[in-house]
């Protein structure tokens, strides 16, 4: 992996968060955002929580997927897979990649521990709202003409995530 992806992510305070990993940080996030979630969904309506908390993790996402384009040195497809080893550490995802170039990338994830985790924690349908939801965002942020298309997730019971990422020609309209 080049020195560029190895760098630290640094919070606004400067603090790293890669010393503890993709899956523990997102562990620390469920045990918080669990209880709050549900507090604020009896107070104010369940659907529309979440609703707000998709849009915020979203936003988020968008973020951390430009600071992964700075980080990568480059947001073509071959950048992007230099960095699968964030959410691999720790045995956070387990990866087989079925093709790669500038242009296209696809990988299933065979196991993840994120779902894993989750169904542990006793919250499984807010694994894909506080994990799963973030990728579509994120890859936007990393690269606005890439596409992600993912059709199931071992989040919502199946045996892998297909992930299938191709980068738009230029003439093709953005949604």
């Amino acid at each position: 992996m080049d020195s560029t992806a190895n760098q630290k992510t640094q919070s606004p305070a400067g603090n790293s968060l890669d010393s503890i990993g993709v899956l523990k940080r997102r562990e620390i996030e469920a045990r918080i955002l669990g209880p709050v979630l549900e507090a604020l969904g009896k107070e104010f309506g369940r659907e529309r929580v979440l609703e707000v908390a998709r849009e915020a993790i979203a936003s988020v996402a968008r973020g951390h997927g430009h600071e992964l384009h700075q980080r990568a040195g480059g947001n073509s497809l071959n950048d992007f897979v230099q960095l699968l080893p964030m959410w691999e550490k720790d045995g956070g995802i387990e990866v087989r990649i079925d093709q790669q170039s500038n242009d296209r990338l696809s990988f299933d994830v065979v196991r993840c521990r994120f779902a894993e985790m989750y169904r542990e924690l006793g919250i499984p349908e807010l694994g894909a709202l506080l994990s799963c939801n973030r990728d579509f965002a994120m890859i936007q942020g990393f690269n606005p003409d890439v596409e992600l298309t993912r059709t199931q997730t071992i989040m919502e019971g199946a045996t892998h995530c297909d992930f299938r990422f191709r980068k738009r020609s230029p003439t093709e309209d953005r949604r």
